[in-house]
C-alpha cells in the first residue's frame, strides 16, 4: 500500500497516548483525533458522508462522556444499518489500561472489536498487529 493511503481515528482522552499513537501511525496512515465516544460517533458518520471512511480506529475504553464501549458498539451499529459485510467494517484496535478478561470479552463478543491491546502501547507489537490484521503492509522505509 502506499504511504498515506489509509484513513485512521485515534479516540482517546489521554493527551500523550493519542501523541503517541499519532507518532506511530503517521507514516502509514491521515490520522484524526477524537477525545471520546462521542466524538468517535461523529468523526465515523463524518468519514462515511464524505466517502472517506477510516481503515482503521484505535479507540480507548475509558473515557468521559461516551466510553469506548458503548462507541464500539454504535459504530458497528450505523455498520449494520449501512449493510456492511463484516469484511468491509472498520478495523477497531481497543487500546486500554483494563487489562482483565471481562473487558476483552465485552470488548470482542458484546462490541465487535478486532483487536486489543493493552497500554502502554508498544510501537513493534501495534505495527505487528496492523500487519496481522492486513492493514498495513511493511514499514515505510521498505521498498
Amino acid at each position: 500500500m502506499k504511504d498515506k493511503a489509509l484513513r485512521a481515528l485515534i479516540v482517546d482522552d489521554d493527551f500523550y497516548c493519542r501523541s503517541y499513537l499519532q507518532e506511530i501511525l503517521h507514516p502509514y496512515a491521515y490520522c484524526d483525533i477524537a477525545v471520546n465516544g462521542d466524538e468517535a460517533i461523529f468523526a465515523f458518520r463524518r468519514a462515511w458522508s464524505e466517502n472517506k471512511p477510516y481503515d482503521l480506529i484505535c479507540l480507548d475504553l475509558v473515557m468521559p462522556e461516551i466510553d469506548g464501549h458503548k462507541a464500539l458498539r454504535e459504530i458497528r451499529a450505523i455498520e449494520k444499518e449501512m449493510g456492511l459485510a463484516k469484511d468491509k467494517q472498520v478495523k477497531i484496535i481497543i487500546t486500554t489500561v483494563l487489562d482483565n478478561s471481562k473487558e476483552t470479552h465485552d470488548a470482542f463478543f458484546l462490541g465487535g472489536a478486532t483487536s486489543f491491546l493493552v497500554k502502554p502501547i508498544d510501537e513493534n507489537m501495534l505495527l505487528a498487529e496492523l500487519r496481522k490484521l492486513g492493514i498495513i503492509e511493511a514499514s515505510p522505509q521498505t521498498t
